[in-house]
């Protein structure tokens, strides 16, 4: 049976949860999202600030910059290594064990980095701890997003998916509103003292979100859609759910260029942001609010667009985020450019609160509907940490290296233009799936 866009068909589990249970799911999905957003968007934002020169201070300022923003970059290459690892796991044992699992690695690894020694201290121990922090940060997030997404759709039922995966995705402007709060009102210290201690403080309450994720999601159950394949699969499982994905890779190449405008346009609008407009005379606390502003705003558009891709379908409301984001680049940092505080925020709002948020929200929904449910938490992870990894993890490099070699702020915006195309172009080739059947998609009868 043909389902219009606005009529997910079920999932072959009845109504799907109990209200009560998909809730909680939601929000366990909500808070892990957040802890990951949390934890990576604050230390971006430090290694803006002082890490250059807390853990790289034999380097010039310039190098010891794109050396912090490295170690950034060292935690997202580890992202599709976990997006494999907790992918195979959570296919073969269960989404629930990993989504434990991720939240206790990410909280603790972030803790750390709070507890960890400068370069005054340790000496060149120092960067090589931070880089495998960060390395065990990104494989523990590689797998977050992926089994917390994956819970709320697959125990979402005949409830609109976009709208209820949503909460997993508002984790997203959630976390950095929480990590850029967090950071400006540390930031208001003298300067000696937020670089002697109070850069640690945001990592250390990383410690809470930890426990209060643990506290929700240990109440959850395991996903029904994967509960009832476990009751019928047969006895001789598949080894590698990696090789069922990559025998057919179309989808997880698709998702994972559909991906590339999303995180393109959150490292350069965000973590990037900071360190760019700060060098260009904004205080600190001027930019934050910049960010904290726009992360709020997204909190009110991002449901917004999930509800639409439910009602109009994943590809029309994706392809306008990118279409808008494209569109608005070069004005975004012109305002930037402006050197007014109000246009700042006005530059964070459009770019990030409503063009980011846009292509960003559906993602949840229309990657899980890619996949059948043998191996949803392989390919979906893949495909959406891939993304990370050449949208997220490279954008802010590379814009640092052009604006390094002389080039002004339209060539960032050429970047943010660049990855909002591939995204689509990427989405136009996708076929729509907001009907999908989670149970029967791609599965054998």
């Amino acid at each position: 049976m043909v389902h219009p866009p606005g009529k997910a068909a079920s999932p072959g589990t009845g109504a799907g949860a109990a209200p009560g249970q998909l809730r909680r799911v939601a929000l366990s999905g909500l808070i892990g999202t957040a802890v990951e957003f949390y934890d990576f968007l604050v230390y971006g934002t430090v290694a803006a600030l002082v890490f250059g020169d807390l853990f790289f201070p034999e380097a010039d300022p310039a190098v010891g910059t794109v050396a912090a923003f490295g170690t950034f970059a060292a935690g997202y290459l580890a992202r599709p290594l976990g997006g494999i690892v907790f992918g195979h796991f959570g296919d073969r044992l269960g989404r629930k064990s990993m989504m434990l699992l991720t939240m206790v690695l990410m909280g603790t690894g972030s803790f750390l980095i709070g507890l960890l020694p400068t370069y005054d201290t340790i000496g060149v121990w120092a960067p090589v701890l931070l880089v495998l922090l960060r390395v065990v940060q990104g494989i523990a997030i590689g797998g977050e997003w992926g089994g917390a997404t994956l819970m709320v759709a697959e125990h979402a039922g005949e409830r609109p998916r976009g709208l209820w995966t949503s909460f997993t995705q508002l984790g997203a402007p959630l976390g950095t509103v929480l990590s850029t709060g967090v950071v400006a009102l540390v930031s208001t210290l003298p300067d000696d003292d937020f670089r002697a201690w109070g850069w640690r403080v945001p990592f250390l309450l990383s410690l809470v979100l930890l426990g209060a994720g643990l506290y929700v999601r240990l109440k959850v159950t395991e996903s029904p859609l994967f509960a009832s394949r476990s009751e019928r699969r047969e006895r001789a499982p598949m080894p590698m759910p990696l090789l069922d994905v990559l025998r057919a890779p179309r989808p997880v190449l698709l998702a994972s260029a559909v991906g590339i405008g999303p995180f393109t346009a959150q490292a350069l609008l965000t973590s990037f942001m900071i360190s760019y407009a700060v060098d260009e005379g904004y205080s600190r606390q001027q930019v934050l609010i910049g960010v904290t502003v726009a992360s709020c705003v997204a909190l009110v558009v991002l449901p917004c667009a999930n509800h639409l891709s439910d009602r109009l379908g994943r590809r029309p409301v994706v392809l306008a985020g990118a279409l808008l984001s494209a569109a608005t680049a070069f004005p975004v940092f012109a305002l930037v450019d402006s050197h007014r505080p109000g246009q700042l925020i006005l530059a964070c709002v459009i770019g990030h609160g409503i063009a980011q948020s846009v292509m960003y929200g559906p993602l949840g929904a229309l990657f899980s509907e890619m996949f059948p449910t043998r191996v949803r938490y392989t390919g979906a992870s893949l495909g959406y940490q891939t993304a990370t990894l050449l949208g997220a993890g490279l954008s802010p490099l590379i814009a640092g290296a052009l604006l390094a070699a002389g080039h002004s702020s339209g060539s960032v915006a050429v970047l943010l233009t660049a990855g909002s195309a591939i995204t689509a172009l990427a989405v136009w080739r996708v076929t729509e799936t907001s009907a999908q059947n989670l149970a029967v998609q791609g599965e054998a009868p």
